[in-house]
Protein backbone atom coordinates (compact mmCIF):
# COMPACT_ATOMS: atom_id res chain seq x y z
CA UNK A 1 0.00 0.00 0.00
CA UNK A 2 1.70 3.19 -1.07
CA UNK A 3 1.23 6.52 1.24
CA UNK A 4 -0.33 9.69 -0.50
CA UNK A 5 1.66 12.16 1.84
CA UNK A 6 3.77 14.57 -0.11
CA UNK A 7 7.40 13.67 0.29
CA UNK A 8 8.64 16.66 0.29
CA UNK A 9 8.70 18.90 3.56
CA UNK A 10 7.81 22.76 1.43
CA UNK A 11 4.93 21.01 -0.08
CA UNK A 12 3.85 19.64 3.26
CA UNK A 13 3.93 23.26 4.65
CA UNK A 14 2.41 25.05 2.34
CA UNK A 15 -0.03 22.68 2.48
CA UNK A 16 -0.46 23.22 5.81
CA UNK A 17 -0.62 27.10 5.36
CA UNK A 18 -3.29 27.01 3.30
CA UNK A 19 -5.75 24.97 5.36
CA UNK A 20 -4.93 27.59 8.25
CA UNK A 21 -5.47 30.17 6.33
CA UNK A 22 -8.52 28.73 5.03
CA UNK A 23 -10.00 27.93 8.35
CA UNK A 24 -9.03 31.39 9.74
CA UNK A 25 -11.21 32.74 6.27
CA UNK A 26 -14.09 30.62 7.07
CA UNK A 27 -14.32 31.89 10.59
CA UNK A 28 -13.33 35.40 9.61
CA UNK A 29 -16.50 35.41 7.52
CA UNK A 30 -18.76 33.44 10.04
CA UNK A 31 -18.42 35.24 13.30
CA UNK A 32 -20.00 38.65 11.52
CA UNK A 33 -22.28 36.04 9.57
CA UNK A 34 -24.00 34.75 13.05
CA UNK A 35 -23.50 38.48 14.53
CA UNK A 36 -25.98 39.56 11.81
CA UNK A 37 -28.43 37.44 12.77
CA UNK A 38 -28.73 38.81 16.39
CA UNK A 39 -31.35 41.80 16.75
CA UNK A 40 -29.81 45.26 16.34
CA UNK A 41 -29.78 47.78 18.94
CA UNK A 42 -33.11 49.60 17.51
CA UNK A 43 -34.95 46.31 17.01
CA UNK A 44 -34.59 45.69 20.57
CA UNK A 45 -35.70 49.39 21.50
CA UNK A 46 -39.20 49.01 19.33
CA UNK A 47 -40.13 45.89 21.81
CA UNK A 48 -39.18 47.69 25.00
CA UNK A 49 -41.54 49.31 27.08
CA UNK A 50 -41.66 53.13 26.82
CA UNK A 51 -41.92 55.17 29.86
CA UNK A 52 -43.56 58.22 30.26
CA UNK A 53 -43.31 61.24 32.67
CA UNK A 54 -47.31 62.31 34.13
CA UNK A 55 -45.82 64.62 36.82
CA UNK A 56 -45.97 67.62 34.97
CA UNK A 57 -49.10 66.74 32.72
CA UNK A 58 -52.00 69.07 33.09
CA UNK A 59 -55.81 68.10 32.93
CA UNK A 60 -56.81 67.75 29.35
CA UNK A 61 -53.30 67.51 28.15
CA UNK A 62 -52.65 65.10 25.29
CA UNK A 63 -48.88 63.51 24.36
CA UNK A 64 -47.87 61.29 21.92
CA UNK A 65 -45.49 58.58 22.29
CA UNK A 66 -43.90 56.03 20.11
CA UNK A 67 -44.30 52.27 21.14
CA UNK A 68 -43.40 49.54 18.29
CA UNK A 69 -43.23 52.04 16.03
CA UNK A 70 -47.08 53.12 16.44
CA UNK A 71 -47.97 56.33 18.21
CA UNK A 72 -50.03 55.91 21.52
CA UNK A 73 -51.77 59.14 22.54
CA UNK A 74 -51.83 59.40 26.59
CA UNK A 75 -54.69 62.20 27.80
CA UNK A 76 -54.83 63.38 31.25
CA UNK A 77 -58.90 63.54 30.65
CA UNK A 78 -59.92 66.22 33.20
CA UNK A 79 -63.02 65.77 35.58
CA UNK A 80 -65.47 67.28 33.35
CA UNK A 81 -63.95 64.89 30.46
CA UNK A 82 -64.37 62.38 32.69
CA UNK A 83 -67.81 63.19 33.17
CA UNK A 84 -68.52 63.58 29.70
CA UNK A 85 -67.86 59.69 29.04
CA UNK A 86 -70.59 58.26 31.38
CA UNK A 87 -73.07 60.41 28.45
CA UNK A 88 -73.15 59.63 25.28
CA UNK A 89 -73.05 55.78 25.32
CA UNK A 90 -76.31 55.68 22.56
CA UNK A 91 -73.92 57.58 20.00
CA UNK A 92 -71.17 54.38 20.47
CA UNK A 93 -71.04 51.16 18.21
CA UNK A 94 -69.11 48.95 21.18
CA UNK A 95 -69.46 51.01 24.32
CA UNK A 96 -68.77 48.33 26.36
CA UNK A 97 -65.57 47.57 24.40
CA UNK A 98 -66.95 44.42 24.07
CA UNK A 99 -65.56 43.39 20.47
CA UNK A 100 -61.91 45.88 20.53
CA UNK A 101 -58.50 45.22 21.69
CA UNK A 102 -57.49 45.87 24.94
CA UNK A 103 -56.28 44.44 27.99
CA UNK A 104 -58.63 42.82 30.34
CA UNK A 105 -58.16 44.88 32.97
CA UNK A 106 -58.76 48.04 30.80
CA UNK A 107 -62.47 46.36 29.59
CA UNK A 108 -64.30 49.67 31.17
CA UNK A 109 -65.90 52.68 30.12
CA UNK A 110 -62.69 54.55 30.19
CA UNK A 111 -60.65 51.78 29.09
CA UNK A 112 -57.88 52.11 31.34
CA UNK A 113 -56.42 51.16 34.86
CA UNK A 114 -56.93 54.98 36.06
CA UNK A 115 -59.71 56.96 34.97
CA UNK A 116 -57.85 60.17 34.88
CA UNK A 117 -55.59 58.78 32.22
CA UNK A 118 -56.34 57.41 28.93
CA UNK A 119 -53.62 55.65 26.93
CA UNK A 120 -54.93 54.29 23.49
CA UNK A 121 -52.60 53.52 20.39
CA UNK A 122 -53.08 56.56 18.04
CA UNK A 123 -53.96 54.48 14.26
CA UNK A 124 -57.19 54.64 13.24
CA UNK A 125 -59.04 50.73 13.23
CA UNK A 126 -60.68 51.73 9.66
CA UNK A 127 -57.40 52.04 7.39
CA UNK A 128 -54.84 53.29 9.54
CA UNK A 129 -54.66 56.79 9.92
CA UNK A 130 -53.60 58.56 12.62
CA UNK A 131 -56.73 60.67 14.09
CA UNK A 132 -56.70 64.22 15.35
CA UNK A 133 -57.44 65.39 19.07
CA UNK A 134 -60.55 67.52 19.27
CA UNK A 135 -61.29 67.58 22.74
CA UNK A 136 -64.07 70.61 22.29
CA UNK A 137 -67.39 69.58 22.32
CA UNK A 138 -69.93 70.49 19.86
CA UNK A 139 -67.30 71.36 16.99
CA UNK A 140 -69.54 72.27 13.64
CA UNK A 141 -67.26 70.51 11.34
CA UNK A 142 -68.53 67.40 13.50
CA UNK A 143 -71.60 67.40 14.55
CA UNK A 144 -73.65 69.01 17.67
CA UNK A 145 -73.80 66.22 19.33
CA UNK A 146 -70.00 65.77 19.42
CA UNK A 147 -68.53 65.00 23.05
CA UNK A 148 -65.16 65.56 22.24
CA UNK A 149 -62.14 63.10 21.17
CA UNK A 150 -60.54 61.85 18.35
CA UNK A 151 -61.74 62.30 14.57
CA UNK A 152 -60.14 60.81 11.82
CA UNK A 153 -59.67 63.36 9.02
CA UNK A 154 -59.34 60.68 6.27
CA UNK A 155 -62.48 58.90 6.03
CA UNK A 156 -64.03 60.90 9.10
CA UNK A 157 -64.48 57.63 11.77
CA UNK A 158 -65.11 59.22 15.78
CA UNK A 159 -63.48 58.21 18.56
CA UNK A 160 -64.24 59.18 22.15
CA UNK A 161 -61.96 60.85 25.09
CA UNK A 162 -61.65 56.79 25.74
CA UNK A 163 -60.85 55.90 21.97
CA UNK A 164 -64.62 54.53 21.80
CA UNK A 165 -65.96 54.17 18.05
CA UNK A 166 -69.22 56.07 16.99
CA UNK A 167 -72.11 54.29 15.04
CA UNK A 168 -72.15 55.03 11.36
CA UNK A 169 -68.60 55.51 11.11
CA UNK A 170 -66.15 53.52 8.61
CA UNK A 171 -64.21 52.93 11.62
CA UNK A 172 -65.24 48.92 12.78
CA UNK A 173 -63.82 48.96 16.32
CA UNK A 174 -62.23 51.04 19.46
CA UNK A 175 -58.97 52.35 19.19
CA UNK A 176 -56.36 49.37 20.41
CA UNK A 177 -55.73 49.90 23.97
CA UNK A 178 -51.91 48.83 24.99
CA UNK A 179 -50.63 47.03 28.15
CA UNK A 180 -49.87 49.73 30.74
CA UNK A 181 -48.94 50.14 33.94
CA UNK A 182 -48.96 53.35 36.40
CA UNK A 183 -46.26 53.22 38.39
CA UNK A 184 -46.02 54.66 41.81
CA UNK A 185 -43.11 57.12 40.71
CA UNK A 186 -45.59 59.22 38.36
CA UNK A 187 -44.80 57.34 35.77
CA UNK A 188 -46.92 55.53 32.84
CA UNK A 189 -45.25 52.19 31.32
CA UNK A 190 -46.49 51.28 28.31
CA UNK A 191 -46.11 47.69 27.03
CA UNK A 192 -45.89 46.92 30.44
CA UNK A 193 -48.76 44.13 31.89
CA UNK A 194 -49.26 44.94 35.70
CA UNK A 195 -50.39 41.58 35.78
CA UNK A 196 -47.47 39.76 34.61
Amino acid sequence: MTSHCPKDPAKRIWLTATAVAGGAGLTATAVPFVASMSPSERARAIGAPVSVDLQGMQPGELRTVEWRGQPVFVLRRSAEMMERLEQHDDLLADPLSKRSDQPEYAANADRSVNPEFGVMVGICTHLGCIPTFRPTPGAPDIGASWPGGFYCPCHGSKFDLAGRVFKNVPAPTNLVVPPHQLASTGRLLIGVDPQS
